[in-house]
């Protein structure tokens, strides 16, 4: 089997790492030349490969695959999110060029605006920010292709090496909605969940990946930053706008089990 995954950043080199281990050939994208060679030596075959609007610069061997791991983020912060789908767009060009039926989409649950309830995948996911509808618009344009399979995977805030919560809020004050509860996902199950797709063959689905254990984001992240010897963040102990991010696809048709299922255990 081959799997090519498009960004091997935070996220995509740690799946990388794990399916070489398992000994699946493994085709790494990035953007940066400077990264090519540690992509090599994590037997990683790299390719860089540019979908900026002006350009297009990829070597159609990347595309020679089983399945087809989409990890490029949308930056819609940055001012960049009106690229995001026209990438997209090219992407499934070199999709249907080559002939892959397997593809997975990594998306967020920040599809989801904060409607005060529980929400799954039957949910209606009112995405308010631009990060959100440029991710649900992504989404949309996956599900509405017929060449090819897509699961798409929602994951939730993401934390793992490299991406410490206790530094996200650390000696901050008056933080407001401290009593909103946490939808997070550490890099070991970001992992596991999406290798879980690729053994089970789970592809035309949409799944959300977040932990089923929501503590209040005032716990969470004073305990994380004690964790981590940081300054504690003092948050404003109030309930606002919040949502709770959950799965009826996952017991259907995936059957993941997380390897973290109670953050009070990982935060000591």
């Amino acid at each position: 089997m081959t799997v090519s995954i498009l960004g091997c950043g935070w996220y995509g080199l740690a799946l990388a790492k794990a399916l070489v281990a398992r000994g699946v050939t493994v085709n790494g994208s990035t953007t940066s030349p400077d990264k090519l060679p540690i992509l090599n030596e994590e037997g990683i075959n790299s390719f860089l490969i540019d979908l900026s609007p002006d350009r297009l610069l990829y070597d159609p061997i990347f595309f020679s695959c089983d399945v087809l791991v989409i990890a490029i983020p949308p930056k819609a912060r940055s001012g960049a999110g009106a690229e995001y789908v026209p990438k997209l767009k090219k992407v499934i060009d070199a999709i249907d060029q080559h002939n892959i039926k397997k593809v997975i989409l990594i998306s967020s649950t920040g599809v989801y605006a904060d409607q005060n309830q529980e929400l799954n995948e039957l949910s209606d996911s009112k995405p308010n920010t631009p990060s959100g509808r440029v991710l649900f618009e992504a989404e949309v344009l996956f599900n509405q292709q017929i060449n090819f399979k897509t699961t798409i995977i929602r994951f939730g805030g993401l934390i793992g090496p490299g991406r410490e919560p206790g530094r996200f809020f650390a000696g901050k004050k008056d933080i407001p909605n401290g009593l909103a509860p946490v939808n997070m996902i550490h890099q070991q199950d970001c992992v596991g969940f999406t290798l879980a797709v690729i053994d089970k063959d789970a592809f035309g689905f949409t799944f959300n990946a977040c932990t089923p254990h929501h503590l209040p984001k005032l716990f969470f992240y004073t305990q994380a930053a004690a964790k981590a010897g940081l300054e504690a963040p003092q948050f404003i102990p109030e309930l606002k706008e919040w949502k709770i991010i959950s799965s009826v696809n996952n017991d259907k048709f995936l059957g993941y089990v997380y390897h973290i299922k109670n953050w009070y255990d990982w935060l000591k």
